[in-house]
């Protein structure tokens, strides 16, 4: 831990090479981030208080403290825990919508209720997180239950590797959904780190962030 550091982002391990490269191409020295397993998207009860043990941990260290999470699927119990602990987050429901924008995902959503997203992360893990981690590849009937409702599958790219592109299309092919490609870059997710932490900025130095517990 940097001492001299003045916030700590505490991150989902979904997002959290994204979380890094914002504040490496930012030189921002003076922040460090913490990521939290990305797998507690599969059980989205146990995220705030996860979040808030480490707001506690780390509280002393920092003059302040952000949450790189969104709502994701807490139903409002993740921010109950930040006004306790007088914490901000970023803004939306899940990391599609500050991905994509909120106006845009608002837009997409409502074209097509039955779209099924993947950002680069879910991408990477497809096979991990869905396939396996829903028990498709031991249950294969299971294919139809989860996805029999959705038309398309929209992958949001922020990153995307050369191979990407035919990746997202596999993906689509597997679950049986029209492919859409969206370059999103990194979205709101780079407004919202740097609105965050502007109040404690000093001067850009060269140097490097501080992963702490980065686990992807």
């Amino acid at each position: 831990m940097t001492a001299a550091a003045s916030t700590l982002v505490i991150a989902c391990g979904a997002i959290a090479r994204e979380v890094i490269a914002v504040t490496r191409a930012n030189r921002w020295s003076h922040v460090d981030v913490t990521c939290l397993p990305a797998e507690l998207h599969n059980r989205p009860e146990k995220i705030p208080a996860a979040v808030q043990d480490k707001i506690r941990k780390y509280r002393a260290d920092y003059d302040q403290v952000f949450v790189a999470y969104a709502d994701c699927g807490t139903g409002g119990l993740l921010d109950k825990v930040l006004r306790e602990e007088g914490v901000e987050r970023i803004a939306g429901a899940h990391c599609y919508e500050f991905y994509a924008g909120s106006a845009a995902f608002a837009d997409m959503a409502e074209q097509e209720l039955g779209t099924f997203y993947l950002t680069d992360f879910l991408l990477r893990h497809f096979d991990r997180l869905v396939i396996r981690g829903l028990g498709i590849d031991r249950h294969p009937q299971l294919l139809q239950e989860y996805f029999g409702h959705y038309r398309k599958l929209v992958y949001l790219a922020q990153a995307p590797q050369p191979d990407a592109y035919a990746q997202a299309q596999a993906a689509a092919d597997r679950l049986g959904l029209v492919c859409e490609i969206k370059v999103t870059g990194y979205g709101e997710l780079a407004s919202s780190l740097a609105q965050a932490q502007t109040a404690f900025s000093p001067p850009p130095l060269a140097g490097h962030t501080q992963v702490i517990q980065w686990q992807n």
